[in-house]
């Protein structure tokens, strides 16, 4: 009997481990798979709360439609008529106190279509016009990578970077785009700038033509009862006999022909093949006997928190018409967005009459907010949301969350830096796989599909 070992119950792990079970179930191979967990909990950055009917996010409260992995498992554990779309809406840029709303036809804050965007307040004739240079600039000099921020000032210019694209782009990776690698992040604009010389024009052309409804389509899916659902139907499908919480893997060394686990309640456990799903600090840690990994270099980690409020519609005295909006570096705000959660996802996360707000903080430079008291915060976040919109007296209560040093930052190089550890692993610990968010996407589609990924590199390796 062989056994496989996944060290780190996040969604990466827990994919592993759920089609490594069906796997080995419909082949009859003779392989044993255990989950080890260093806390209390399954489910890494996908956490749910429940209270008085409401139901809040304190992590990520959605994945995309496109990316169609993280659909496919939520219907292979049985939760397929529990998926939710998101509701649409109006969606804004806050600059200065102002909200501005989001140019229709844009794609990731990219203009695809120019009559929106020439109407648009959100930029001066000025810059309008820099961002038309995107149709007439030659293409760039092939590169292995640059920064985001780089590459999109010299198609665009500044003001529609700082105004549109770097509140959008910055606020899914929570960094700051100057630093962050276009190559392990969206290397698809850099691809169409080389095949078409312009990103605007290869939007248009690569773009899958859509029939103009009038309604906007939703992009995103959830869960009825939140995303953690699906962590419990994962937990419930692999039974407590696969998974070890509370337990730490403090170091991993090759041992002849099979690794040998140390953990932190001074057991050992061998293991034929290994996967590794857990922050990159701790699998250096794990792994930092090996002189390839003493001598990788270090990955950032940024600190974001988010604070949700709830309060009876009745409190909100101006409404607006939309499901959120983002936060421009041209302002003086410390939040970095707000979600009205009410209106994104009407249908399961209020009782009815009730609101619900979900704002960030934690802008690149300004990260040590998180660590205000759970009052300082709630209070900040009030402070900003009443310069935009009136809200008549405390919340019904608020929750906050604090992730610290906990968004992996794929900084320029990142790619690179990723296959030279996987190709050390090969050569050094065959047999050996990371997976997760610091490596190939931190989304959850990203994360399942390394999950996947996995499976199949350890059944090829064990087979041989």
């Amino acid at each position: 009997m062989k056994k496989i070992v996944i060290i780190g119950g996040g969604i990466a792990g827990l994919t592993a481990a759920f089609y490594l079970k069906k796997q080995i179930k419909e082949e009859n191979l003779p392989y044993e798979v255990n989950v080890i967990e260093a806390s209390n909990r399954l489910g890494g950055k996908i956490k749910t709360e429940r209270r008085d009917g409401f139901t809040m996010e304190r992590g990520p409260d959605s994945f995309l439609i496109r990316k169609q992995s993280a659909e496919r498992l939520v219907r292979e554990v049985g939760l397929g008529d529990k998926l939710v779309t998101n509701g649409t809406g109006k969606s804004y840029i806050l600059i200065g106190n102002e909200l501005h709303s989001m140019p229709q036809g844009s794609f990731m804050g990219i203009p695809t279509q120019v009559k929106p965007f020439l109407l648009s307040d959100l930029f001066s004739i000025a810059g309008k016009l820099r961002a038309g240079m995107d149709f007439i600039r030659p293409k760039g000099m092939p590169q292995d990578d640059q920064s985001l921020g780089k590459f999109f000032r010299k198609r665009f210019g500044d003001e529609l970077v700082e105004n549109l694209i770097e509140p959008l782009l910055s606020g899914i990776y929570a960094g700051d785009i100057d630093d962050l690698s276009l190559m392990a992040t969206f290397p698809n604009f850099y691809e169409l700038e080389q095949k078409y010389g312009s990103i605007v024009r290869g939007l248009q052309k690569s773009m899958p033509k859509t029939k103009n409804t009038g309604k906007k389509r939703s992009m995103f899916y959830s869960l009825e009862g939140g995303l953690q659902t699906l962590v419990e139907a994962l937990e419930q499908a692999l039974g407590d006999e696969m998974i070890y919480k509370n337990t730490k893997v403090k170091s991993l060394e090759k041992i002849n022909s099979n690794y040998q686990l140390s953990l932190s309640d001074g057991s050992i456990v061998n293991a034929d093949a290994v996967m590794v799903a857990t922050p990159f600090a701790s699998m250096k840690q794990m792994l930092g006997s090996y002189d390839f990994i003493q001598k990788l270099g270090e990955m950032k980690a940024t600190s974001v928190a988010n604070v949700v409020l709830a309060f009876d519609q009745s409190a909100i005295k101006e409404d607006i018409d939309g499901t959120g909006f983002v936060v421009s570096r041209n302002s003086s705000n410390r939040i970095t967005a707000c979600t009205w959660t009410h209106k994104k996802w009407p249908e399961t996360t209020v009782p009815e009459g009730k609101a619900l707000l979900r704002c960030y903080v934690g802008r690149p430079g300004d990260e040590e907010v998180i660590h205000l008291s759970d009052d300082g915060l709630e209070e900040l976040v009030l402070a900003d949301l009443n310069k935009i919109m009136r809200i008549d007296g405390k919340p019904l209560f608020s929750v906050v969350t604090r992730w610290e040093n906990a968004m992996p930052q794929y900084r320029v190089g990142h790619k690179q830096m990723v296959e030279k550890l996987e190709g050390d692993l090969m050569e050094h610990l065959p047999g050996v796989y990371v997976a997760g968010s610091p490596y190939k996407g931190i989304g959850i589609p990203d994360c399942i599909d390394q999950g996947e990924e996995t499976v199949k590199k350890m059944l090829e390796f064990l087979a041989e």
